[in-house]
């Protein structure tokens, strides 16, 4: 039969384009190029940052009622949870943080968390989004199994949008965390 050499031909030619196109990766464009950045005759798409504590006339968009006022923030009295690479897993080492999290809360109740997701540059836009969520996801609800209020935590991903492009490994390593943002605070000075 003349099939069988034709047919064994088609599956070697087959399986070297299959293999050929898994090499190649991606690569991230740049931000100057993509929709959201100059347009060609030099202007700028940028989109103009609000005052989230303003009134928002916007149809299907309303200012915040529950007290959670981002304008209102400290990023320092409270670590950062770091982890590794491609992982969101709370580390044994990492804990403490959480758990000194929790003792400023409780010595300060009027005050909530925003729990800030971030990745390094390596991977994609989109899947540092969707890790930085799990990491942050995962601070809270480590957080949560010690004690902390669901409705004193809040989560958003930065993914990758404030990672160091082409860093090294150590500035690799401080990208990928979760930063415990301190808002809302209504009732004077914290209590450290």
């Amino acid at each position: 039969m003349k099939l069988a050499p034709l047919n064994t031909c088609l599956v070697v030619v087959g399986a070297a384009l299959l293999l050929a196109g898994c090499s190649h990766t991606p690569t991230r464009p740049d931000p100057s190029a993509t929709a959201m950045g100059p347009k060609s005759d030099g202007s700028s798409t940028a989109m103009t940052p609000i005052n989230v504590g303003q009134n928002i006339d916007a149809p299907g968009l309303q200012a915040r009622t529950d007290g959670f006022d981002l304008n209102n923030q400290n990023r320092t009295a409270l670590q950062a949870v770091y982890f590794d690479f491609d992982r969101h897993e709370i580390k044994q080492a990492e804990r403490a943080k959480l758990q000194a999290a929790k003792e400023y809360l409780e010595k300060n109740p009027t005050y909530r968390l925003l729990l800030e997701g971030h990745c390094d540059w390596l991977g994609t836009a989109e899947y540092n989004l969707g890790l930085g969520e799990r990491r942050a996801n995962a601070a809270k609800k480590y957080l949560q199994s010690i004690g902390v209020a669901v409705d004193k935590m809040e989560t958003v991903s930065k993914g990758s949008l404030e990672a160091s492009k082409n860093a090294d490994g150590a500035t690799r390593t401080k990208d990928r965390r979760v930063d415990l943002v301190v808002v809302n605070p209504t009732s004077g000075p914290a209590k450290l």
